[in-house]
């Protein structure tokens, strides 16, 4: 008996051996489900909710976010594997075939009567040997070539091989537009718009904004030319007092006399947008329009239509400040000393109506450092597809940029490290050195599941990439085109260092906590629940 049950006679118990392998299975099961996703040539999973709605992915983060896991052990893993995906944006599938060839190799050498401390001892030394030779291993030479073909590497294995490639060159340079040398990148400032309509070949970088509104009044412009913008953030409607109060009035001259007074303040400031915009444009003829992220009421609205100006309120607060890096200008509080500095300029704004929906385009903005990638799919399930892999693009370029290195793909790493560690385990003393080689033996499910996935012999595609690679000591992978191997440098196959550097992190520790755990025990309060010695069901 169970000394957690001399406390609780209800508690469930799984001893010793039972917990491992129940540890184990979990992880083993996880890792057979996700295997067959890896890679370009990897297989589609379909979700199917319980209201019917259908999602086809090999996203590993998608399906591991969208499936219902039960097991608790599956769950961490695939909490862990997602939480790498929030950091850097890949590598999740990745992390769950690591976790599971580990325990794999674990359970081979707990058979052999090895004790678990002694194989995650082996497993932290082989661990650490992995992270200095991932340094060893990177390629630092990030120019834009480098950067299209991280992007290829990221979009291939999510999106179908046309699509991807013409994904690339916007992923690519989106992110350049956004980058100001030495401050981090931010990905905010790209806007991923969406319009179900046309085909997903007709998704287009705009090097300026998209808003999904437009003017609210039917005799604004729709087609402005070299167009001034003020972008505000200031009332232009009728607004009720902060204080409870009241007024009265005996005739019907003075309830007029009470609307216009109440309505002053508000004119006041429309009127002085609309001197404004007389004053600036009258010497060049260009157009006026006003971002307001606030509201303009309907008698604001007449005012500026009248003076064709274009009117377009409540915009978000997040595209008010990517309005000003795209178009230039200030964001106004005030309409009180307004200067010609204050206004952005676009070459045209253009409203476009599909449907019930109006989309605002703002375009030809000078030196914009805020642009809009407009993703364009007859159905929801193709946007939500493409957006899925376009934030992965965004984010593999905008880490090869900061990191300023790059690893070798097509499981290249995976095959040198493996190489590296068989040597390496000769100066480990000890039984520790099992746990090395179980590691070194682990990292390479990640080839392996490549060459399965492309319909290759697993064995005969391992040896020959591990002898070529101890023979010419250059980086080698998998050719998913034809059976073979290539140069990942040559043929611009790379991975993100911090993925691969999170992925040695995470996924390894895991494994080695789920190692030392000798009992489960299902005897935990319910959340919320009260204090000892309350009666419980």
């Amino acid at each position: 008996m169970s000394s957690v049950q001399f406390v609780n006679s209800k508690a469930e118990v799984l001893r010793k051996y039972q917990a491992l392998a129940m540890n184990i299975n979990a992880a083993s099961g996880l890792m057979e489900v996700m295997r067959t996703n890896l890679g370009p040539k990897g297989t589609l999973k379909m979700l199917v909710s319980g209201g019917g709605q259908v999602k086809i992915t090999k996203d590993g983060a998608v399906l591991l976010s969208e499936m219902q896991i039960q097991h608790p052990t599956a769950a961490m893993i695939a909490r862990s594997a997602t939480a790498q995906d929030d950091i850097v944006g890949d590598g999740t599938t990745s992390n769950v075939l690591l976790i599971g060839a580990l325990m794999k190799q674990a359970e081979r050498l707990l058979s052999e009567g090895i004790h678990p401390r002694v194989i995650t001892e082996g497993y932290e030394i082989a661990r650490k040997e992995a992270l200095a030779f991932l340094d060893t291993f990177k390629y630092t030479q990030i120019d834009k070539a480098t950067l299209i073909a991280v992007a290829r590497t990221a979009l291939v294995s999510k999106l179908t091989p046309d699509l991807a490639n013409k994904m690339i060159e916007i992923v690519v340079d989106a992110v350049q537009l956004v980058a100001i040398p030495e401050k981090p990148i931010d990905l905010f400032m790209v806007e991923i718009m969406h319009m179900q309509h046309k085909t997903s070949a007709e998704t287009e970088l705009i090097r300026g904004l998209v808003l999904d509104h437009g003017a609210r009044h039917p005799d604004m412009p729709k087609f402005v030319k070299n167009c001034y913008i003020l972008t505000c953030n200031v009332s232009l409607e009728y607004e009720k007092t902060e204080v409870h109060s009241g007024f009265f009035y005996s005739t019907a001259d003075e309830r007029e006399k009470l609307a216009r007074s109440e309505r002053k303040l508000t004119d006041d400031r429309c009127q002085k947008i609309v001197d404004f915009k007389r004053k600036v444009c009258e010497k060049n003829g260009y157009g006026f329009a006003v971002l307001n992220q606030k509201g303009i009421d309907p008698i604001c609205l007449e005012m500026l239509a009248k003076d064709g100006i274009v009117g377009i309120r409540r915009a978000k607060r997040r595209n008010m400040e990517r309005l000003v890096k795209a178009c230039g200008g200030n964001a106004v509080n005030s309409v009180d000393e307004l200067v010609e500095d204050d206004l952005g300029f676009c070459e045209t704004l253009r409203e476009y109506t599909l449907g019930e929906d109006k989309y605002t385009f703002i375009e030809g903005v000078k030196n914009p450092t805020s642009c809009t990638i407009l993703i364009r799919g007859p159905n929801e399930h193709t946007i939500a597809q493409i957006k899925d892999a376009v934030r992965d693009g965004l984010r593999a370029v905008k880490n090869a940029i900061e990191d300023k290195a790059v690893i070798p793909g097509a499981g290249a790493f995976e095959l040198a490290a493996n190489v590296h560690l068989t040597n390496f385990k000769n100066g480990v003393h000890g039984k520790a050195k099992l746990g090395v080689q179980g590691f070194a033996d682990a990292l390479l499910i990640i080839p392996k599941v490549l060459a399965e996935n492309c319909g290759y012999d697993v064995q005969d595609t391992i040896l020959e990439l591990t002898d070529k690679y101890i023979q010419d000591k250059v980086p080698i992978g998998i050719d998913v085109i034809q059976q073979g191997s290539i140069s990942p440098i040559a043929t611009g196959v790379f991975d993100n260092y911090c993925a691969k550097r999170q992925w040695l992190n995470i996924a390894p520790t895991l494994a080695q906590q789920l190692l030392l755990v000798d009992e489960i025990m299902r005897a935990g309060k319910q959340m919320g629940g009260g204090g000892p010695g309350e009666p419980t069901d």
